[in-house]
């Protein structure tokens, strides 16, 4: 879900933006936190991703409606800046103490003889659920085609009439409420850490590179790929794990360098 985030905003807005693992982070923190207050999770997932969603609001229309038009270096340097500063914030009100938080699916299911915890196959059907949603919106809705037509030639799109900016927006609130979503969806599997975004930034840009820039196809594919040799590799030798994806993006890139599914048009 964070990496669907990260292929549009480079996709359309031409930005890399770092910043979505905080973004990641925060979710996980606030679902935690209403968890350890009401004992609900689905109410902390929802409230993670509201509040995320305010704050990328308030970062997109403060700090990147000011920066579209600078080098996409700029956009890297700011939101790693802004990354830094959220992790901080992080760190400054949670501290740095592992929280967990208790799955709210409990027994397993038996899948080709191997049990399967319930709350992991919820994940695996919700994902696949947000890729479906995230696919209709953008081939099905007016806004979604504007979007998947920006991502293949923007300045068209411009001059056909269409704000390109207000489709910024829109691109980069989706992109952070998936960050948040996911962060949330993530805190039962893993202890909850103000750093643990940066724990997953190259795993998470080798699946956007390897899919294709702003194919959310191609990111789909990606992560099942990376997902099943990370798996493979550490069951044939441990440092394996970590370095199969690395071999795989530079295979990858020199056969296709815009990725598996992304687009020989994608230009800034």
């Amino acid at each position: 879900m964070l990496t669907v985030g990260l292929s549009m905003c480079y996709g359309l807005m031409r930005i890399v933006s770092l910043d979505q693992f905080f973004y990641y982070s925060l979710g996980a923190h606030i679902t935690y936190t209403v968890v350890a207050s009401t004992g609900n999770f689905w109410l902390g997932l929802l409230a993670g991703m509201a509040v995320v969603v305010l704050i990328a609001l308030l970062v997109e229309k403060s700090i990147y409606s000011r920066i579209y038009e600078k080098p996409l270096m700029f956009s890297m340097i700011l939101s790693f800046g802004v990354n830094l500063a959220g992790v901080g914030l992080i760190k400054y009100i949670w501290g740095l103490t592992p929280k967990p938080v208790k799955s709210p699916i409990g027994g397993s299911l038996a899948v080709l003889g191997t049990d399967v915890p319930g709350y992991r196959v919820f994940v695996i059907l919700l994902a696949a659920a947000v890729y479906l949603g995230v696919w209709y919106f953008l081939n099905k809705t007016v806004i979604g085609t504007a979007i998947r037509a920006g991502i293949d030639d923007m300045e068209k799109v411009e001059a056909m009439g269409i704000n390109i900016y207000k489709l910024f927006t829109v691109t980069f609130i989706l992109a952070a409420l998936l960050s948040a979503l996911a962060g949330g969806l993530h805190t039962p599997m893993v202890m909850v850490v103000p750093d643990m975004g940066l724990s997953i930034t190259a795993f998470a840009f080798m699946v956007v590179i390897i899919g294709g820039l702003g194919s959310i196809k191609g990111t789909l594919i990606s992560a099942i790929l990376v997902g099943q040799i990370v798996s493979f590799g550490s069951l044939i030798w441990g440092p394996l794990a970590h370095i199969a994806p690395f071999l795989l993006m530079l295979v990858v890139l020199l056969v296709r360098p815009t990725g598996l599914y992304g687009s020989a048009y994608l230009r800034r």
